[in-house]
């Protein structure tokens, strides 16, 4: 297996990473409800208990996501596909800004924003760029559901921040499970 068919898997590993920095800092952090609070609390030194957990995990798991989107524009058999590798790229970038610029800090939200934009736009055009009919088909049905999210009154940000990392957590199964030589 070539080194770069390997990153095929760093989307999945990421995810996992990621969901066990958030579970470490939730252990730290007591009075973190996923039914109040926004994810982001868990970085803030104004409220969390060792902030620096959640923030490092960011920026390792913003690892995984950029060799995810290496893998794509690796196995990208089009320009189109290409541009969808590039956005994700810069949705890593993105995701280690958020644990530059954490919560309590005063471009937190514009990057948090800004990482689930490109991401979902990276994996939209990625998707409509192949041939793959379950990946072109998931893609548009997950970037909509992304854009339907939007507008759900959540009962807090960290369940609509959930939300969002599921359905990226889905592409990325399915580009795994379906792009083992291509897409």
């Amino acid at each position: 297996m070539k080194t770069l068919e390997k990153f095929r898997f760093a989307g999945i590993v990421g995810i996992i990473v990621y969901w066990l920095f958030v579970a470490w800092s939730i252990s730290r952090n007591p009075w973190f409800s996923m039914f109040h609070n926004a994810l982001s609390d868990l970085g803030d030194p104004a409220e969390a208990s060792s902030p620096w957990i959640y923030n490092y995990g960011l920026i390792v798991t913003s690892l995984f996501v950029l060799a995810f989107s290496i893998y794509l524009i690796w196995v990208a058999k089009n320009k189109v596909q290409t541009i969808g590798g590039a956005y994700i790229s810069i949705s890593a970038i993105f995701l280690a800004l958020i644990g530059v610029f954490h919560s309590g800090t005063q471009l937190h939200v514009f990057v948090s924003t800004y990482f689930f934009i490109q991401f979902f736009l990276g994996m939209l055009i990625f998707g409509l760029g192949t041939s793959e009919r379950v990946i072109k088909y998931s893609a548009i049905v997950l970037f909509i559901l992304a854009l339907l999210g939007t507008f759900v009154d959540w009962p807090s940000v960290a369940i609509e921040e959930t939300y969002e990392i599921t359905l990226i957590a889905v592409f990325t199964t399915i580009v795994v499970l379906r792009c083992s030589k291509g897409c």
